[in-house]
């Protein structure tokens, strides 16, 4: 069996997806030496779906692209900023949105609305439109781009890129899924800093599309935490350029999209596995499943409270089998469990059951399992059908390191 590893050794070998073109930039907003700008070019015809955060102080990106989506407006690109967040900016913010898509809109021959925008950086510092627009000859002249340079560009304290894909058949037909995400602090749903970008050459109407993104970002990036602080400017797109040549699907449950869907979970939650991988100060991959529960939503709320404890997250990183930290965050979860029922399980290994410690406990098998690089915690609350699996990372001096730092 393969070591666990938290930091893949390589990025992976991903196939380019027909009808989609990247292409990078240095602005030197932030970063010397290192692309931070990103375009994502797809051809007419393709269709979008995007997911964002629930976050009241949503970042102007955010509210343009929200606003596009929700009016229809066929897509042509999607640009990317990643040395500067142009979040809490006011109506300055909002201008250097309108000023770069415009000037990209003109390079690109499209208007506008049909450019989606997202940045990611510090927070409540001012974005020169120049800056960006400044580049944008160099974005549209490229067209062979890998995966990994896009992921690159889009990173921040980041310390791999991110990328994933998968294959799949729509009825007869092989369809690619590709994508790439950043993140690695202010970690938390609803949604999760992070931003992701997949696409497919699929040929999925937007309402369809829409669906099935919502529906797999709840069970990926929404299922994942690594500080439970939500950013002001994440957001998850998803373009279909409907290069491949299937029969059109009719329905969200049409069973022609089954090996659609299954691939697409892959991808999203390989993405936010390695965003969870990547936590800042992080040492450890945290797998928990709650069972047992009244429904899915309960148990999302079960694991994620003992996903966020810092009390868990720290134990862990000082791989003390202190159990009890994992009888308090189900507590602590409002969720009115009988606690006669609760059992919990690390590495396989029973530790609690019935509402007590086990009998036979022995701690040095469940040590061992947390002096490695993947811990699993299984817990059931009752009998009920609810499940739910969520990813952190422990919680370690690495993380005050960098975010003391952060804008050092």
């Amino acid at each position: 069996m393969t070591p666990f590893r938290l930091v893949p050794e390589t990025f992976p070998d991903m196939p380019a997806v027909a009808g989609l073109s990247l292409g990078t930039a240095a602005t030197g907003l932030k970063y010397t030496g290192r692309d931070d700008l990103m375009l994502m070019r797809c051809v007419e015809g393709s269709t979008l779906a995007a997911v964002f955060t629930q976050s009241d102080t949503a970042a102007p990106p955010v509210e343009w692209s929200r606003e596009r989506l929700a009016e229809g407006t066929a897509i042509s690109a999607i640009l990317v900023n990643a040395g500067n967040a142009n979040a809490f900016t006011g109506a300055a913010g909002t201008q250097t949105i309108s000023e770069s898509t415009t000037a990209l809109a003109r390079c690109l021959g499209c208007a506008p609305e049909a450019i989606m925008v997202a940045s990611t950086g510090v927070i409540g510092e001012p974005l020169d439109a120049a800056i960006l627009a400044a580049e944008f000859d160099t974005l549209v002249k490229q067209d062979n781009t890998s995966w990994q340079d896009a992921a690159s560009a889009i990173m921040t304290t980041d310390t791999f890129a991110k990328g994933a894909s998968a294959s799949c058949m729509i009825g007869d037909t092989p369809v690619t899924i590709a994508g790439i995400a950043k993140g690695s602090g202010m970690i938390a749903p609803n949604m999760a800093t992070m931003l992701g970008f997949v696409a497919t050459d699929a040929a999925l109407p937007a309402p369809i599309l829409q669906i099935l993104l919502t529906t797999a970002t709840r069970r990926s990036f929404n299922a994942i935490t690594v500080d439970s602080d939500t950013s002001t400017n994440d957001s998850v797109f998803l373009v279909a350029t409907a290069v491949a040549a299937h029969h059109a699907p009719t329905t969200v449950d049409d069973p022609l999209l089954d090996d659609f869907v299954r691939a697409l979970d892959q991808v999203m939650q390989d993405l936010a596995i390695q965003i969870v991988r990547d936590g800042e100060g992080a040492s450890k991959l945290i797998t928990i499943d709650v069972a047992g529960a009244a429904d899915e939503d309960v148990a999302h709320r079960i694991a994620m409270s003992i996903a966020n404890s810092p009390l868990v997250k720290t134990a862990i990183a000082g791989e003390d089998a202190n159990w009890g930290r994992i009888v308090m965050a189900v507590g602590k979860a409002g969720a009115a469990i009988d606690q006669a029922q609760l059992c919990i399980d690390i590495g396989g290994v029973a530790v609690a059951a019935n509402g007590m410690r086990v009998d036979d406990y022995d701690e040095t098998p469940v040590t061992a399992h947390m002096n490695g690089q993947h811990v699993q915690i299984s817990v059931r609350v009752g009998t009920g059908s609810g499940t739910a699996r969520v990813w952190t990372c422990d919680l370690t001096h690495g993380y005050i390191e960098i975010n003391a730092d952060y804008r050092s």
